[in-house]
C-alpha cells in the first residue's frame, strides 16, 4: 500500500496492493480513514488488488460512509479484475458511483 498525500484541502492517492481481506482489514481501514482526514478528495487505486473478500468490501463501504459524513470525496479507480468480479457478484458495480472498466463477459 502506498500513499501520495498533499495535506488538507487537497487531493490524495492511495494505492492498495495485494489482498483486501480480513487479514488486512484493520490496516486498510486505518489507511483509508487517515487518507480521508488528510485531504478533501481521496482517490483509491485498486489496480493491484489480488483478492477481495467481504471484509475488504466492508472496509470500502465504511470508507464511503465516512467520506460522506465528513463531506469528502472518495473515488475508487483502476479496479482490478478481482475487484470487478466481487463487485459484480454483490451487485455493487454502481454503489460507489465510480466509473468501472467492465470485463467483456459482463458487457
Amino acid at each position: 500500500m502506498s500513499n501520495a498525500n498533499g495535506g488538507a484541502g487537497t487531493s490524495a492517492l492511495l494505492r492498495i496492493e495485494g489482498e483486501m481481506t480480513i487479514y488486512r482489514a484493520l490496516e486498510l481501514k486505518q489507511a483509508l480513514l487517515e487518507g480521508l482526514e488528510a485531504s478533501d478528495a481521496l482517490e483509491v487505486d485498486l489496480a493491484a488488488v489480488t483478492e477481495l473478500d467481504t471484509a475488504g468490501v466492508q472496509v470500502l463501504l465504511l470508507a464511503k460512509r465516512a467520506a460522506r459524513a465528513r463531506q469528502r470525496e472518495l473515488r475508487l479507480v483502476a479496479h482490478s479484475p478481482q475487484v470487478l468480479e466481487v463487485f459484480e457478484q454483490l451487485n455493487l458495480t454502481t454503489h460507489f458511483g465510480d466509473p468501472l472498466v467492465m470485463s467483456p463477459r459482463s458487457a
